[in-house]
């Protein structure tokens, strides 16, 4: 990593509310103990197993409670920091250490970054014999129940690829076995004609659909007729697809059962897609276009079959409202989360279902692995529509595409911006859509001049604004200087005599931003008022429920 990474990933580290289990601060400033530090270690490595993350941090130099930057001094020399991977090694399972030790120098003092790896699958990580894991912030010994779940990961089988005994090619469907052939002699153009020689049990263990002509539950799900489902049972092959209005009432459903190869077709085409309208900026002719790109559509329903956790016994849904479509699936997201995908643009080193990937992959329902999902958001950017949205929680995956555009401005500057990276306009669809952003990523986007405003309501730059034309709302979000509403106040109280405290609410309540709350207006007035008073400006002739202000005689 380079050290503006270093310094990103620093940043975010501080800006947490909390450490959380796989992110520890210590002040560290001069040493440490490193039997406690190798106990981190142990904690970190089997937190971040647990958690499915590709790394957990312990942090030198940085007070504990406000992630205050203190500086460390702790083994100064960088030699005596890289003896430190073979002192943890030396005590730990498997030799395991860190990553990489990082050294950050910032105004407020030296940062060390210790970079701990999750524990290998199956290997709980112990510290000089123990095993230890975290309670929230708590250092704490791992738990038997924790040591177990990491210690069958070595044992955990590949659902999908279990074979089926009573299962034989009689229970495959032969409409889809032949859609099957034929998606495979599209991706796999150069074997055409050897494809054309194979019989059917060899096209489909070539195809990686059945293992040595054994029918896998792969086969079923895929290629098995709709009676075929049993055979999985008590896990289900289904696909429900709910048209709701705009009051969300329900008006239409289809459930679709095994094969999931035509299956998926059936559903898509169950989705209206409507032609989406819209006005571009000079130009009286209005855009035309598909809500949805199809790719993303397919792409949705794909990742719900090759990610569904079959074990829970539930179903994929497809809910389709008048703007928007949600796509669910069961099970935890195994990358962590959508940022690292987009980031990385790299394939998963594991899959929940990896036989049933591989096969999809030769079929082609999905394109190529791990690049979907940025394809997604990119078709979301071409259409100036809100990015993907993901929610990760109670252990399912929630994708929302949305068919429309909610912002006029956002959809403007993506327009007008082709210089905006995917993680700059991914920012900025936080921003529309009112969530929040960590300080260093507000810091990115002020350096761009693409935001002002004070967290967390922001509102498009100055510079954004006068290339949009946006001017009148830029200067209805944009504050006055400070001197202009003392000003204010003086010639209205000159003018009246005397004004009471609402009468200065509303003189000020309109000229104030229109991104302020009411309680931010209330303390900006009592601020002004205040300087007003303790500059012998103005004086109070009332009490303080009453107040009456008048101006100091000169």
């Amino acid at each position: 990593m380079n050290n503006s990474e270093l310094k990103n990933i620093l940043a975010r580290l501080l800006d947490m509310d909390a450490e959380t289990e796989l992110v520890e601060f210590k002040e560290a400033k001069n040493t440490y103990d490193f039997n406690k530090l190798g106990k981190y270690f142990s904690a970190l490595c089997n937190e971040a197993n647990l958690k499915r993350r590709s790394v957990a941090w312990l942090v030198f130099g940085v007070e504990n409670n406000k992630h205050t930057i203190v500086g460390t001094k702790f083994r100064f020399q960088r030699k005596d920091l890289d003896h430190l991977k073979g002192e943890i090694a030396n005590k730990t399972t498997n030799r395991i250490t860190f990553v990489e030790i990082h050294e950050i120098k910032t105004p407020q003092g030296r940062v060390i970054l210790f970079e701990i790896p999750p524990a290998p699958k199956g290997i709980p990580v112990a510290f000089d014999g123990h095993y230890y894991g975290r309670d929230g912030e708590e250092l704490v010994p791992l738990n038997l129940e924790e040591i177990e779940r990491i210690r069958n990961q070595a044992n955990q089988i590949d659902w999908s690829a279990q074979i089926i005994e009573d299962a034989t090619i009689e229970d495959l469907d032969e409409d889809a076995i032949e859609v099957a052939r034929k998606n495979y002699k599209n991706k796999h153009p150069e074997k055409k004609e050897e494809v054309n020689q194979w019989d059917d049990i060899t096209f489909l263990n070539k195809a990686k659909i059945t293992l040595k002509s054994k029918i896998t539950r792969t086969a079923i799900i895929l290629l098995g007729k709709d009676e075929s489902e049993h055979f999985i049972n008590p896990s289900e092959a289904k696909i429900r697809w709910i048209l709701k209005n705009e009051k969300g009432i329900e008006i239409d459903y289809l459930i679709v059962s095994c094969p999931f190869l035509l299956g998926v077709d059936k559903i898509y085409n169950k989705i209206r897609n409507l032609k989406y309208r819209y006005l571009k900026d000079g130009t009286l002719f209005p855009e035309e276009m598909d809500q949805y790109e199809p790719f993303s559509i397919r792409e949705a329903i794909n990742n719900c079959i090759a990610h569904q956790d079959y074990t829970k016994q539930g179903r994929i849904n497809v809910v389709e409202m008048p703007d928007q479509l949600v796509f669910t699936n069961l099970g935890d997201f195994i990358p962590g989360s959508v940022e690292n995908v987009i980031q990385e643009d790299a394939p998963e080193e594991h899959y929940r279902n990896q036989f049933l990937v591989t096969a999809m992959l030769n079929l082609k329902m999905v394109d190529t692995i791990g690049s979907g999902i940025k394809k997604m958001f990119n078709y979301q950017r071409e259409r100036l529509f809100p990015m993907p949205e993901y929610d990760l929680s109670n252990e399912r995956v929630s994708l929302t595409l949305i068919g429309k555009v909610i912002n006029d401005d956002y959809a403007r500057l993506l327009s007008q911006r082709k210089d905006l990276s995917l993680s700059d306009v991914m920012l900025l669809d936080r921003i529309q859509k009112k969530k929040s952003i960590t300080q260093e990523e507000e810091k990115t986007l002020r350096q761009k001049k693409l935001i002002e405003g004070r967290r967390p309501n922001y509102f498009l730059s100055l510079d954004v604004a006068q290339k949009l034309e946006h001017k009148a709302d830029y200067s209805k979000n944009r504050a006055f200087d400070k001197q202009y509403y003392l000003d204010f106040i003086l010639k209205a109280i000159k003018e009246h005599g005397s004004m009471t405290r609402k009468e200065i609410d509303e003189l000020l309540w309109n000229k104030l931003p229109e991104w302020m709350t009411d309680k931010q207006r209330k303390n900006k007035v009592k601020n002004l008022i205040y300087e007003l008073k303790i500059n012998s400006r103005i004086k109070n002739e009332g009490n303080d429920r009453n107040s009456i202000w008048v101006l100091y005689e000169v």
